[in-house]
């Protein structure tokens, strides 16, 4: 039986959803700091923090971007921060994680060194990829995160077979997939969903719905725009959630790895968010009103999340201050790191072409 549960599409929670949600999240985050070994406070605090820190990371990128030490594609994360934050804090150390080329807020939220990522998207041998990758292929396995993949919907049956190999492994191991709506249109979509309930995968797929697939708004793409609805065509668990809400996602992200670690199926997890940025630094905008993103900005789950610690006594303003100064001093460190980092070697060019050669 496949259940489908969803919060409203732009956020609107069920009344009741106000009153149980918090209680449920203490609940989680108690349990999760019980993990780590730290307290519940810390543990909400290094949350604001991460996506804090993915919000300035992003900013620094775009930055740079115009000074051209960045070149190429750039796909900035900023609005989306939530999911990335809120999915990843429910995974272990050893769950792998695989994403879009808007992936750099999963690669620090999966504590990636932001020193390796700006050296990567500076084309540095320091990068998390021998600066061969750039922003859109980040990649590293000594923390199970594999990419950074450019082709839409083109990981997703990687994902299913990361999550097959892990089962007949028999490793304790979820396999954790972000993609947007625009790929949940493409064939690779299906195919990966129909392969995962046929063979009983442990694989969180995370859609991240930020209503436009590059410039085409979600209207034009998909004939049923409840996408959770669609895990029900292959008889998989679903679910839709405010995504610009840290605590719902986290909520939904934890019911979602206990539901497969119980069950030994994959899960089916519609985030529903909004980007703040254009698609990448060469997208001029042109298919949405600048009114709306204003709006989605009232939206933003950094301030909510600040003010939810802020009621809660775990943390004051003067604190944030200082947290966005730690930040800043991360950021800074991670610009220079890329600034003086070295230049591949022109004959080292063709390295790697083959698989006989080790990194």
């Amino acid at each position: 039986m496949v259940f489908l549960r969803a919060e409203g599409f732009l956020g609107a929670s069920l009344e009741w959803d106000k009153e149980w949600l918090p209680q449920i999240y203490k609940i989680h985050m108690e349990k999760r700091a019980k993990e780590k070994k730290v307290s519940p406070g810390e543990q909400e605090r290094h949350l604001l923090y991460q996506m804090m820190l993915i919000r300035r990371f992003e900013e620094k990128s775009a930055e740079q971007y115009t000074k051209e030490k960045i070149r190429g594609f750039l796909h900035l994360y900023i609005g989306e921060e939530a999911v990335a934050v809120g999915v990843t804090q429910a995974l272990s150390d050893e769950d792998y994680v695989l994403s879009t080329y808007r992936e750099h807020g999963h690669a620090l939220a999966k504590n990636m060194d932001s020193g390796a990522i700006m050296a990567e998207m500076y084309g540095k041998l320091e990068g998390c990829s021998k600066g061969r990758g750039g922003s859109m292929h980040l990649f590293d396995a000594n923390i199970n995160f594999y990419g950074g993949n450019a082709i839409v919907a083109g990981h997703l049956p990687m994902d299913v077979g990361m999550a097959l190999a892990s089962k007949k492994q028999q490793k304790n191991i979820i396999t954790c997939c972000f993609f947007g709506e625009g790929a949940a249109a493409e064939g690779e979509f299906h195919e990966a969903m129909n392969l995962a309930a046929l063979w009983q995968v442990p694989v969180l797929f995370v859609c991240e719905n930020n209503l436009y697939a590059m410039g085409t708004a979600l209207k034009y793409t998909h004939a049923m725009q409840d996408l959770e609805k669609k895990g029900g065509a292959y008889e998989i668990e679903a679910y839709a959630v405010d995504g610009m809400d840290l605590i719902a996602v986290s909520k939904a992200a934890n019911d979602a790895v206990k539901y497969i670690k119980t069950n030994n199926r994959p899960y089916f997890l519609v985030c529903n968010t909004y980007r703040f940025r254009p698609h990448s630094m060469f997208d001029a905008e042109l298919y949405r009103d600048k009114k709306e993103v204003e709006e989605w900005k009232k939206k933003d789950p950094i301030p909510k999340y600040q003010q939810h610690l802020i009621n809660k006594k775990l943390l004051s303003k003067k604190q944030i201050d200082e947290m966005e100064k730690q930040i800043e001093a991360e950021i800074k460190k991670a610009v220079i790191f890329a600034d003086e980092g070295s230049w591949e070697p022109i004959e080292d060019l063709t390295k790697f072409v083959y698989s006989g050669q080790k990194a």
